[in-house]
C-alpha cells in the first residue's frame, strides 16, 4: 500500500468529461489527516502509520486518549485509523496528509460502513425467492422455507441464509477511479458509489487489484 487517507462521504453528484459524457461520482472530503503515531518493526513488529481525522473537543476525549494525542503533540482527533504503508519512513509524527496524496486516474479501494437496514427477511437480506401465492401456500409467501433435513444431520448448517440484522457492517468497494481532486477544499470525486450514508467515515487506499 503506497497511499491511504481518512475521509467523510459528502454525497453523490455527476460531472462531465471532455467528451461530454456524464460520470456519476461520490464526493468525499479526504483529510486533512495528521500522523498521530508511527509504528516500527523494532518496537511493534510491523511498520504502520496511525492517522487522525476530524477535530474534537478535549473534554470529549478520555484521559488515555488525551495522553496519546499529547505525546504526539497534535490536536485531539475524532477518528483514528492505521495504514500499513510501504514507505512509512517518509512521514513523521505531526505530518499532514491532504487530498493531493492521490492523483486523478488513480485506482483505489474505499472501505466504509454500510447503511443499517435493521431486521430484514431472507428475501431482502439474501435475495431468496418468494413462494407461490396460489394453491394453498398460505400466509408464508415471504418466509425462508425449509431449514434442511430432519433426523440427519439434526441441525441447521452454518451459513444458512435466514432473517436477521442487515447492513451496518464493513464493506469494501474495489477498483474505483478518482476523476477529480479539489486540493483547496480537500475534496475527491470518485467514480461510482461508495458504502455508507452521507456524513459516514470512509477509508481510501490504493487498489489491491490495480
Amino acid at each position: 500500500m503506497q497511499k491511504g487517507i481518512i475521509g467523510k462521504k459528502i454525497g453523490m453528484t455527476q460531472i462531465f468529461d471532455e467528451a461530454g459524457k456524464v460520470i456519476p461520482v461520490t464526493v468525499v472530503e479526504a483529510g486533512p489527516c495528521v500522523v498521530v503515531q508511527k509504528k516500527t518493526v523494532e518496537n511493534d513488529g510491523y511498520a504502520a502509520l496511525q492517522l487522525g481525522y476530524g477535530d474534537v473537543k478535549v473534554q470529549r476525549v478520555n484521559k488515555p486518549m488525551k495522553g496519546h494525542f499529547d505525546k504526539a503533540d497534535v490536536a485531539c482527533k475524532k477518528n483514528l485509523k492505521e495504514f500499513r504503508l510501504d514507505d512509512c519512513d517518509a512521514l513523521s509524527v505531526g505530518d499532514i496528509i491532504k487530498a493531493d496524496t492521490f492523483a486523478v486516474g488513480d485506482a483505489i479501494d474505499v472501505i466504509g460502513t454500510s447503511k443499517g437496514k435493521g431486521f430484514a427477511g431472507a428475501i431482502k437480506r439474501h435475495n431468496q425467492h418468494r413462494l407461490k401465492e396460489t394453491h394453498g401456500t398460505g400466509p408464508v409467501h415471504r418466509q425462508a422455507g425449509s431449514m434442511g433435513a430432519c433426523s440427519s444431520p439434526s441441525r441447521i448448517y452454518k451459513g444458512k441464509g435466514m432473517a436477521g440484522h442487515m447492513g451496518a457492517e464493513q464493506v469494501t468497494v474495489q477498483n474505483l477511479e478518482i476523476v477529480k481532486i479539489d486540493v483547496e477544499n480537500n475534496l475527491i470525486a470518485i467514480k461510482g458509489a461508495v458504502p455508507g450514508p452521507k456524513g459516514g467515515i470512509v477509508y481510501i487506499v490504493d487498489s489491491v487489484k490495480a
